[in-house]
């Protein structure tokens, strides 16, 4: 994203191995969006399999970089079917009337070697949110066919309940089954996309 890439919710921005006026595709095949929330006093995993963004890298002016990433609510999957029917129902994503989580960055911010925080606006559940993101660049190279590739991790913390996500349970000892907080893990990696041929004349 500027110098790489920022998020995630998810991403981000790269500096000085990108050139001016870039754009970064997410390679979805060898990216993930993952989160974990406590169940009773253990915790559940799940991801999101289907999602897509793009950064559009400013070298010269890092923080004119910007990011946009979607997440298509529907594509939960906690590996159990009935889990995933119910997260997906009106009690939890409501994903018939919020398909989709957006991230749209507004600012990006280095904060150390290869460390960025970039903010923006985070669209979940219907509700929008200013959030700031940590993101760290783990580096860019050429594969085999000559593409160039950036890589970028986030991992934050996201209070379901800001967001309108507020089912739960209260349990016999006073405890409610679901924590509030959910940890969100994103790993991306991004392919250069080719400039476009100057038109014909």
């Amino acid at each position: 994203m500027h110098r790489r890439l920022a998020l995630g919710i998810l991403s981000l921005a790269c500096a000085g191995a990108l050139r001016a006026a870039d754009t970064y595709t997410i390679d979805k095949a060898h990216s993930d969006v993952s989160f974990t929330i406590r169940h009773f006093a253990s915790r559940v995993h799940g991801r999101f399999a289907d999602f897509e963004g793009a950064i559009q890298a400013d070298a010269a002016k890092p923080e004119a970089s910007s990011v946009v990433f979607t997440i298509k609510t529907t594509s939960i999957d906690t590996n159990n079917s009935n889990r995933d029917n119910d997260l997906r129902s009106d009690g939890f994503f409501d994903v018939a009337k919020f398909p989709e989580i957006s991230f749209k960055s507004s600012k990006m911010t280095s904060t150390g070697k290869d460390t960025y925080s970039v903010t923006g606006t985070l669209t979940m559940h219907g509700v929008s949110k200013e959030v700031t993101l940590p993101v760290t660049f783990l580096g860019s190279m050429k594969d085999p066919r000559g593409n160039e590739r950036a890589s970028f991790e986030l991992n934050t913390k996201l209070n379901r309940k800001d967001y309108g996500i507020n089912w739960n349970k209260s349990l016999d000892n006073g405890s409610l089954m679901l924590s509030d907080d959910v940890d969100v893990t994103v790993d991306l990696e991004t392919v250069k996309k080719a400039p476009e041929a100057p038109a014909a004349k």
